[in-house]
């Protein structure tokens, strides 16, 4: 098993790329495929201890970084690392493709060199949030699709349905459509559509429209909505669990009584955080083209990093590509279209 890996990616590329590659290898027992400037790699490498691991290196001489136009940079650039990681995975020198680069350009650049799944009109991002129940939900899509047709909003359901059941182990993931409210007749046209095309579809235990408190209080495994309504949730849930770490911190120092009491509760308050903390979940997913690609935050550090190398690992072994193909071939779209 060798994850191929984009190392210039992310905020602090190598810096923290590298380290967190070694960490993600040796938790989860695979090789390496460094794709990057091979100099800056190699001398990031020699700070670190790679004894154990099968490192390689593939030195690429431009890179993509976050301000680029994704689809134009990936044609303009063709020697960057996100791509020539992606090919890596498809001339079968990689099982996985792991970057946490410019987002829209691992998208481009997936669909040019690896190309959808026959039977997908559209890839889709998902991710996950922790809730209240102690574990994650599951979001898709997180901004692949902005203006889904319903039938896209079908298949990314079907999608997540197989990420939840063959790489998270959830045994039947409880499925929500994301409305403005629980009943049927609830939501804009695209989810008034959608909703009757759920209810026939079989082998997945969808439960109905949701609301905005259920992404977090566990009542759902998977959320679907389209890639807009994703995005905005996913970054606005960010930023309040940032927004309310900073006023507990604010609250919990403003006295020497509180400074006490905090000192106190550090360690439950450093649970929480490690809770609400994006690195816990590394990666996410880009379904629905033909390998495993994960996508991971750009501010990522060394944690996010071998959390996202475990998913890519998972996804490989539990084959989540064909584990999909097989759920498309198996499922008439004559009998879900409205």
């Amino acid at each position: 098993m060798r994850i191929a890996i984009d190392a210039m990616g992310g905020d602090h590329g190598p810096a923290v790329v590298v380290p967190g590659a070694l960490l993600g290898a040796r938790e989860h027992n695979c090789d390496l495929l460094l794709v990057g400037d091979e100099a800056i790699i190699r001398a990031e490498l020699a700070r670190h201890d790679a004894t154990g691991i099968d490192v390689q290196v593939m030195h690429t001489t431009q890179s993509i970084d976050m301000h680029d136009h994704p689809a134009q940079a990936v044609r303009r650039k063709q020697d960057n690392p996100i791509s020539a990681a992606l090919r890596a995975v498809k001339e079968g020198n990689a099982d996985a493709m792991i970057s946490a680069g410019n987002s829209g350009a691992v998208m481009a650049a997936a669909l040019m060199v690896l190309g959808r799944i026959q039977g997908i009109d559209r890839p889709a991002i998902t991710g996950g949030v922790p809730n209240a129940a102690g574990g994650h939900t599951i979001v898709v899509d997180l901004g692949a699709v902005t203006d889904p047709k319903p039938i896209n909003m079908v298949q990314q359901a079907m999608m997540a349905d197989v990420y939840a059941r063959s790489v998270l182990g959830i045994e039947n993931p409880r499925i929500g459509l994301m409305a403005n409210g629980e009943e049927d007749s609830k939501g804009n046209a695209l989810v008034q559509t959608v909703h009757p095309m759920m209810r026939r579809l079989e082998g997945i235990n969808f439960i109905g429209n949701i609301e905005g408190p259920d992404v977090l209080n566990g009542r759902v495994d998977v959320v679907v909505a389209d890639g807009f309504t994703g995005n905005v949730m996913l970054k606005s849930i960010e930023g309040t669990a940032s927004m309310l770490m900073q006023l507990i911190r604010q609250e919990l120092t403003s006295s020497t009584i509180r400074k006490l009491a905090a000192a106190i509760l550090k360690p439950a308050f450093r649970a929480v955080a490690r809770k609400l903390d994006y690195a816990s979940i590394g990666g996410a997913p880009l379904l629905g083209v033909d390998g495993p690609v994960i996508i991971c935050h750009g501010k990522s550090n060394d944690e996010a990093i071998k959390n996202a190398v475990g998913v890519g690992v998972r996804a490989a072994r539990q084959d989540m590509r064909g584990e999909i193909i097989a759920r498309i071939e198996s499922t008439r779209v004559a009998t879900i279209e409205p």
